[in-house]
């Protein structure tokens, strides 16, 4: 028997798993434990209506968010750093602007069209 953690879904499940030799056809069910306990909720801030949203192009997990609120960006300004498949993509500012909002924490994932940052 071996002792696992599966997460399925941000949920994480002890399991025990039974090695079967070749000549086994059909295995026992592994058996599963109480799911641990579930992760911690991102507050989601509200976006500000208006401005210019900058969506994130594919999903992924933020990695940095390099702007706050306030801050004045030029075309090309890295907002935040997205992973995703392995990589780390660049967001950039598309004109010069001033970010209205942050939609996004480091951390966070964010599925494709998300609102990562509002710029007006």
């Amino acid at each position: 028997m071996k002792n696992l953690k599966i997460t399925v879904n941000g949920v994480t499940y002890d399991v025990q798993v039974e090695e079967v030799g070749e000549t086994t056809a059909v295995a026992s069910a592994p058996a599963v434990s109480a799911p641990a306990a579930a992760p911690a909720k991102v507050e989601k801030k509200p976006v500000a209506t208006g401005g210019t949203p900058v969506n994130a192009p594919m999903p992924g997990t933020i990695l940095s968010v390099n702007v706050s609120e306030g801050q004045s960006v030029k075309k090309g300004d890295v907002l935040v750093v997205l992973e995703a498949m392995k990589m780390e993509n660049e967001i950039k500012a598309p004109q010069d602007a001033t970010v209205s909002s942050v939609a996004v924490q480091k951390g966070e994932s964010v599925d494709t069209g998300a609102v990562i940052v509002t710029l007006s």
